[in-house]
């Protein structure tokens, strides 16, 4: 095994031990919500230009916070293969770790948010820094999580990024989605931000079954310099992609 591969070895192992570790001193999860995504689209940049795939997502809250993460399979186009993209998300609560309510004011509460990058080559990223949970009239939840990235390979991408998550349900419709912006270059990795919004229409409702059993939609995908590789005229990476969705939770 090569010391690259040691390195990534000993890093997924370690997040997940203390993950893992944490969660069994914070006891059952609080609630939990589970959900596989189809998503199929095209006109994507950097990677071929179609592509299918297959999303795991779980979220969870916890004595200590919350968990988030997902797992994406990818299938290309073009005889390009597959690959995977991963994200491990736990966040650690002021109100819930200290006792202390953040009373009903905009900010429900304070929380230190990291996350694992995980996949094909060498993305291995942890992220790190404050995060808010806040109340905005109209909305389901919405979080402003504030990051310090730190690349775990020597690899350029040692930036600020900004990533603000939101929900809103109205009726059978439900609008989700996030904002990822890294506002400033670090060697070759280009300033660049990633817009990826959802709309979806919960069709099993229209059969009797639970509430988002079945769900379909869109979704788009805006992405400047994409993996802060610079767009140009001899290698562009402005993405603009529009996908077909068809999600289930369970």
């Amino acid at each position: 095994m090569t010391d690259m591969k040691r390195d990534k070895l000993v890093c997924r192992c370690a997040l997940l031990a203390v993950l893992a570790a944490t969660e069994a001193a914070a006891g059952n999860p609080e609630w939990q919500d589970n959900s596989l995504t189809l998503v199929a689209g095209g006109h994507f940049r950097v990677d071929p230009e179609t592509r299918l795939t297959l999303t795991y997502e779980h979220a969870s809250g916890w004595g200590f916070g919350d968990l988030f993460m997902f797992v994406d399979a990818t299938r290309f186009n073009e005889g390009r293969g597959n690959a995977y993209y991963g994200e491990l998300s736990p966040r650690f609560s002021y109100a819930k770790l200290s006792g202390t309510g953040m009373g009903a004011g905009r900010v429900r509460d304070v929380l230190l948010a990291t996350t694992l990058e995980f996949g094909e080559g060498d993305v291995e990223t942890l992220l790190a820094g404050p995060g808010f949970d806040l109340a905005v009239p109209g909305l389901d939840f919405f979080q402003l999580n504030l990051y310090h990235r730190f690349p775990l390979h020597g690899q350029d991408g040692r930036t600020i990024q900004v990533t603000p998550v939101w929900a809103v349900t109205r009726g059978r419709w439900r609008f989700d989605g996030f904002i990822d912006w890294n506002i400033h270059s670090d060697g070759a990795y280009a300033s660049n931000w990633h817009v990826n919004p959802q709309l979806k229409y919960d069709l099993g409702k229209s059969f009797g079954w639970p509430d988002r059993a079945v769900q379909v939609g869109v979704e788009y995908s805006h992405w400047k310099n994409k993996y802060g590789i610079r767009d140009s005229s001899a290698f562009r990476t402005d993405e603009n992609a529009l996908s077909v969705i068809v999600q289930s939770h369970f």
